[in-house]
């Protein structure tokens, strides 16, 4: 079974317009309705920084018939958004984009690593006491463009700290969209069996018709969680580098239909999704 984590809030951070809240209600009430494992529906940061994020509370306040078997969640970038976070019950699952590059933690968070460690201990005893998950994202887990040190037992260090904190839930991040298959393969086959307990998730960006080639990747070295966004929208404004969109939902599924691998969407309603997509596209 395939899990997906579909995350509209990384496919509209990036656009320069503001989309109406009212449009993303629509959208993400669309997509509550297909099945995801999981769904990103906004975050609470900085709105100077990311100002298409401001109005994810009010987004929240208006998300309608979440089915069981969803899991909502926000990324936070420090303390103050676990905060804000903590107080929305719909809230299944609270993200964190750590990083093992220092570079990157300044770029994407203004913080260091130090800093980075201790908004994690804050946020796991914060979900632990609200009945939250939290799930952090090793960005820049295949390889560092910024010339910091990088090495597969630098990500597996910080898995072993992470893990010691009742952490289980890790996405391994491709950020900036230029690792190939074999370096995603490579770590991911070191990673997934030294650490069994954890529950690993692949993030990655790819342009259109190379996401599979990263799929088979990740699955074959033992990925069954995948994050996706539908049309690929979006990517990373905070790397300095140019953005490169998210990986396609539909590379995804048609790597699963190619595969014969099952997954929980009902494809019969991401067709309302995709029109509200449209909406937004075009607004």
């Amino acid at each position: 079974m395939i899990k997906i984590t579909e995350t509209p809030r990384d496919g509209m951070q990036g656009l320069n317009r503001f989309i109406p809240t009212a449009k993303k209600i629509e959208y993400i009430n669309a997509l509550l309705q297909c099945g995801f494992d999981t769904l990103e529906t906004g975050s609470f940061v900085s709105p100077k920084a990311i100002p298409q994020m401001a109005d994810t509370g009010e987004v929240l306040r208006n998300l309608k018939d979440i089915p069981e078997n969803t899991k909502i969640a926000v990324l936070v970038a420090n303390q103050k958004g676990g905060e804000l976070a903590k107080d929305y019950e719909m809230i299944d699952r609270i993200f964190y984009p750590f990083s093992v590059s220092p570079t990157f933690l300044k770029k994407n968070l203004n913080t260091n690593l130090d800093e980075a460690e201790k908004t994690i201990d804050f946020l796991q005893n914060l979900c632990v006491q609200n009945g939250k998950e939290l799930v952090v994202y090793l960005s820049l887990a295949f390889g560092n463009p910024y010339h910091d040190k990088w090495n597969i037992d630098l990500v597996a260090e910080w898995i072993k700290r992470l893990t010691d904190k009742g952490i289980f839930l890790i996405q391994l991040a491709e950020t900036i969209g230029d690792v190939n298959p074999d370096i995603v393969h490579k770590v991911c086959h070191a990673l997934v069996p030294e650490f069994p307990e954890v529950e690993f998730g692949f993030h990655t960006h790819a342009i259109p018709g190379k996401g599979k080639e990263k799929i088979k990747a990740a699955f074959n070295a033992g990925i069954r969680h995948f994050d996706t966004v539908l049309g690929g929208l979006g990517g990373c404004p905070m790397t300095g580098k140019e953005m490169v969109p998210n990986l396609d939902l539909e590379e995804l599924l048609q790597f699963c239909h190619t595969n014969n691998l099952s997954c929980t969407l009902e494809e019969e309603k991401l067709k309302t999704a995709r029109q509200k997509m449209a909406g937004i596209i075009f607004q």
